[in-house]
Order: structure tokens, then sequence, then C-alpha cells
């Protein structure tokens, strides 16, 4: 018996074999980190269909029938129709939910009786472009903001996007351009860049959203009234922003499934 137990005696002392628990893809993990911050600011999170109908994804955002953004080099074209006729796509930005949240809370808006008559939402999901490189994917998350009321400006937009940089990077040593552009739903608009002042990217100025105040036609579209409604738009990329966070130099990385590369965020 003494030989037995000597035989199968066990060294407590050793060190344990590694569990390797799974853990929430880093996408995932920026994600959720976005919808807690939106929600500490007061924002619901609206959600929405991937194949989406012409005018939803297009016409309602006023995109003209002859916008670039329409063909096929950019939209992936599902062989189904709507009950117009017209062929429907996988949505090119999560714009759509924006509209779809309106209209579906229009009349409350228009009805409230409170002071504070808004809708304040994000709309985070996955998008659909033709594109594919280090820095694209044909499919990609997304998310966008929106803030209508009767006296957002575009001041308001500034805050609420620096206030979410500051808690979504964890620090203050960042600072934000607004540079004019062009998008036919936000009059004025602007690209948002972000520079760091510290870290390997200190210095450089990347740009991460595109923004402006909502457009009086798209506010139409919503069901509300332009003349009396006011707000601002942004939209940015959620893979963007986690290749940011996490030093991460090739989208790509993200959805190669190598085991490797996701044990790093566990």
């Amino acid at each position: 018996l003494a030989q037995q137990l000597a035989a199968q005696a066990l060294d407590v002392t050793l060190p344990g074999r590694g569990q390797c628990p799974g853990s929430l893809h880093p996408i995932t993990l920026a994600w959720e980190r976005i919808e807690q911050i939106f929600n500490s600011m007061g924002f619901d999170v609206a959600d929405g269909p991937e194949i989406e109908t012409d005018w939803y994804n297009f016409t309602a955002l006023n995109n003209p029938p002859n916008h670039p953004a329409r063909s096929m080099q950019d939209t992936f074209y599902v062989d189904i129709q709507d009950e117009h006729g017209q062929p429907l796509a996988l949505r090119t930005h999560t714009s759509p939910m924006q509209i779809r949240y309106a209209l579906a809370h229009a009349q409350k808006l228009l009805t409230e009786t409170t002071k504070e008559k808004e809708i304040r939402i994000i709309a985070p999901g996955r998008t659909y472009r033709v594109d594919s490189d280090a820095t694209h994917s044909p499919m990609f998350h997304q998310f966008e903001g929106l803030w209508l009321g009767d006296a957002v400006s575009f001041t308001d937009l500034k805050s609420v996007f620096l206030n979410f940089c500051t808690a979504f990077f964890e620090t203050d040593a960042l600072t934000l351009r607004f540079r004019p552009s062009y998008f036919p739903f936000t009059e004025p608009s602007a690209e948002i860049d972000i520079q760091f002042s510290s870290g390997p990217l200190a210095g450089r100025w990347l740009e991460v959203a595109g923004s402006g105040q909502v457009h009086p036609i798209v506010i139409q579209n919503m069901g509300l009234d332009p003349e009396s409604t006011i707000g601002f738009a942004f939209g940015t990329g959620i893979d963007r922003l986690a290749m940011l966070r996490y030093g991460v130099s090739d989208l790509r990385q993200f959805f190669e499934n190598d085991v490797r590369f996701l044990q790093a965020f566990a």
C-alpha cells in the first residue's frame, strides 16, 4: 500500500493548468462600452432591420435618385423587392434606424407637454458596403447618434462627442477638430478628427466621424416640423474606434477568427 501511495503521489505545489477561458469579442467590448457611455448621457438605443427599403436607406435621408451610393458598386442589393417594386438592400449605414425611431415617436414628441420634448438615441449595428482593405470591410459595425429638440445646437454636438471620446479612450489628453464637409442628410456638415497628445498616435489627426445639423428635409421625413425641431446627428465606425482603443492596425484581424489574436482581449 505504501508503494502504491508513493507511486500515485501528486505534487500539489506544481502550478495548475491554464483554463483558457473565453471572452467577449473586442468589437462586442467596444459596442457595449459605447452603449454604456451614451446611456449615462440619457440616450436610448434604437434597433432596426439589416435589410432595408430604398426609402429608408436613401430617399428619407435626402439622397437623390442619381446619388453614387445607390449604385451596385457601393451597395449590396438582394433579389427581393418591396411592396412598391423597389429592390431591397443591405443597409449601408444605421441612419434608417433614426428615421424609423423618429417616425414611431413623432406623435409623442409633437404632443408632449413637458419642457424637454426630445429624441435622443444612438443606433448601433452591422452595416454593409462593397469595400474591402486593411481599413474597410464589406461588413462593418457602425453607430450613429441623433438628438432632436427645439434648441439643440452644434455646441451640443461638440460637447457630447468630446465627452464620449474622453470616456471611451479613458483620457483627457485628446483634441477634436471639426472640418467642414458635405453629407446629404445634414447641413451644415463636418468631419470629426481626433488627436491624442500622448501614446503611439500622438500628434496625428485621425478622422473618426461625420456629423452635422440634421437637414430640414430629413426632419420632415421623420414626421416632424423642421420649423420647430432642430438637432444634430453623427456617425462613426465601432470597428474604427476599437482599432484606435486597442492599437490594432489591420481591421481584418477582427474577423479572421485567430484565437491567438482574440486571446489578447481575454
